[in-house]
This record gives C-alpha cells, structure tokens and sequence, in this order.
C-alpha cells in the first residue's frame, strides 16, 4: 500500500434478502444442534417474493419444524407488516431438504474435514476489536439502522438497509471517514409531493439518528454522506430482490482487508472446515496480534476432504512481525489444535450459537459464544517463539 489511500467496508442489515437467509439457515443449525449435538447440517435457504425456500443435507436425531421455525425468523427480524411487501403470516414456505451423502460422511466420521478448501484468518490494531475500522463502523451503524427502528425512534424504518464507510489511511493508520453511505428502507410518509425522494428532514433525521453516534469523531467538514441516494428505498426485502444464504462472506469476515477463504459459514455445522477453520483462522490472527508478535496478521489454512490435518499453513504479518513468518507458523502448530476435532473440543462448537453469527459479522465481537475472539493463547504463543 502507498503511505495515502482510501478503504471502504459495507455492512448489510437483518432484513437484507441474503442475511434473512443466513439467518434462517443458523436458525435450523442450532435448532439440531441443541437436540443433537453431533447433527450434520448444511442447510441453504432462498428468498423471493413471498416465498422462502429451504433445503440441504441434514443427518441428525433431533427435527426441526421447518415452516415454524421460518415465521419466526422472519417475525424476530421485523417483518411484520404487509406494508413492507414481505411478512411472517404470508409467506409461502417450501421444505426440500435431504440426507447428507454418505461418500462425504465415510471422511467426516473418521475425524477428517468435511470439505477441501482454503480458510482464512484475518487481525490488525486499527480497533480495540483488532479490525479494520470501516468494517467495525459499518455493522455499527447497521446495529443502530436495527436499534432506531425498533425503539421507534425513526417509526418509519422498515428492516432491509445497507451502510458502507470509507476511511482515509496515511501511513497504514486510519485518519478520518470521508464517505458515509446508508441505504434505509422505510414508508411512504417521508417522501415528497412528487413521491420521488425522501424529505430534506428526514434525511437530516437519518443522519442524525443513526450516522452520527457512530462516525462523528472522525468526521470533519467535508465527510460526504450519501442517504438514499437512489431517492427512495420504499420496496425492499426479498420482494425487491432475492437472497441466497452464503453471499455476503466479505460483509461476514474482514471488508476487503483480506482475501476470503472458499466457503460461506452459515447453515454449517462445524464439522464444516469452511466454518470451524475460518473461525481458528480468527482466533490465531487475533492471538498474533494482541500478543504483540504483529501490528497485522493474515493466516491461511488449507484442508483435504477426509484428512484431519491442513495440508498447508500460511502466515503473512505485512511487514510487521517481530519474529519471521516461518516462525510463527511452526509456533502455530504447536500451540493450536488444527484438526477439526481439536478446533471443534478448543472452540466449544457444538454449540446452538450461530444464529447470532449471522448478522453484523462473525469476528470482532465480544460477545457470548463468539469463543475464537478469545486472546488467551498469547502467554503459550509468545513462550513457543521465545518472547519474554
């Protein structure tokens, strides 16, 4: 990177057709999970206009009643209303989901990872969260699109929306947010005469209720923000456009600031390596970091579909190691469990826990459950590379 550059992350609401989805995917995973612990799940849903469809390979002891479990969802996440052209009374539900296959089960009973694939792990010092800055502002701001709307502070929010934040670096060190885009879905009531655009006052009202507690110390007079720049978001939900579970994975992991790994996480049970890897990949980098081995750290995990270990590791500090990359690498396996089972018994996974991974991000949260954000390796780490 050059000493002066601009980064952007976005961040997508609950409501959000692809994130309805994700939802209801880890919705159906913990569900099996807190009857059966060892369920096998990859569960897939889709979105249209009122309809929602579910499907996947799922073997467990427990059952799910699946057009139960998605109105609820659907009702948790705030559509209520008719008037926001999808909700949990109408909705069509159709459930195609089947056995798990058993060639992929013969490699997963044995202890080996469920899938191949590269995983990835991603931490800087840009946060206290050890994440990029635009990607921890932008699910904030999502957070406070959710926590307006339903305290009804803004009662004409509906609960699809998007923000995005651009922040100006020099150095590698973030300096200030140039840009704030918010895409708020919302009624009638706040347009014009013409029924074209949203009202000066409520884009005031947007700005002031939901951008500025989030970005305001690190604005300055010429911060852009950009409100419903279309004019209106009045049609939105899966009766604007379709979702799918597993296509926001840069909105789930790091915003752009790493590459992302091959697979999506919801809908997983953590048998999964696209899951349960990209969730010790986190825990690594984050261990990296907060022992101050690095000021950044990459971390890249690969695996073979029925062997249990990686059949490669690789460590990128960006130049900000104390100690070489290779060393790292050698420490990390002596000091983290890298086959599933041990990601599995380290990170506590069988678990009903992923429901909430499913909105605002998997990583950066200090949060019940979210164990691979954990920075308790670092005394063993730090010891296995000799640092006092």
């Amino acid at each position: 990177m050059g000493n002066r550059y601009l980064m952007s992350s976005e961040s997508v609401a609950c409501g959000h057709p692809d994130k309805l989805c994700d939802q209801i995917s880890d919705s159906v995973l913990d569900e099996l999970l807190e009857q059966d612990p060892y369920s096998r799940v990859a569960c897939e849903t889709y979105v249209t206009m009122g309809l929602v469809i579910v499907g996947g390979e799922i073997t467990t002891k427990g059952f799910v009643d699946v057009h139960e479990l998605v109105r609820k969802v659907v009702k948790d996440i705030g559509y209520l209303n008719p008037k926001y052209g999808f909700d949990f009374k109408t909705c069509a539900i159709l459930n195609g989901i089947n056995k798990q296959s058993p060639d992929i089960a013969m490699g997963v009973d044995t202890g080996g990872a469920g899938d191949q694939g590269m995983m990835t792990g991603f931490a800087c010092r840009e946060t206290p969260e050890l994440m990029p800055l635009p990607l921890i502002l932008a699910h904030k701001l999502v957070r406070r699109m959710k926590e307006v709307r339903e305290k009804n502070i803004l009662g004409f929010l509906g609960p699809d929306g998007k923000a995005q934040v651009s922040v100006l670096y020099e150095n590698d060190k973030p300096k200030k947010v140039t840009a704030v885009v918010l895409a708020c879905q919302h009624t009638e009531e706040i347009l014009n005469k013409a029924k074209t655009h949203i009202t000066d006052k409520a884009r005031k009202q947007l700005i002031d209720a939901i951008a500025m507690p989030i970005v305001k110390k690190w604005i300055d007079k010429d911060t852009d923000f950009y409100i419903n720049q279309t004019g209106k978001f009045t049609i939105g939900g899966p009766q604007s456009d379709t979702g799918m579970t597993g296509r926001k994975i840069v909105v789930d992991t790091y915003g752009g600031f790493a590459p992302v790994g091959g697979g999506a996480f919801s809908g997983k049970d953590p048998t999964k390596v696209d899951r349960s890897a990209a969730y010790m990949g986190r825990y690594i980098a984050k261990n990296v970091v907060a022992g101050g081995i690095a000021d950044k750290c990459y971390v890249q995990l690969a695996y073979c579909i029925g062997k249990a270990e990686p059949v490669s590791i690789f460590v990128d500090t960006f130049g900000t190691g104390k100690v070489s990359e290779d060393e790292i690498s050698r420490a990390i396996t002596k000091v983290f469990p890298l086959v599933p089972r041990g990601i599995i018994k380290e990170l506590d996974l069988l678990k009903p826990i992923y429901y909430q991974t499913a909105c605002h991000g998997h990583f950066g949260r200090d949060e019940k459950g979210f164990t691979w954000e954990k920075t308790d390796k670092v005394k063993e780490l730090r010891s296995a590379l000799g640092m006092k």
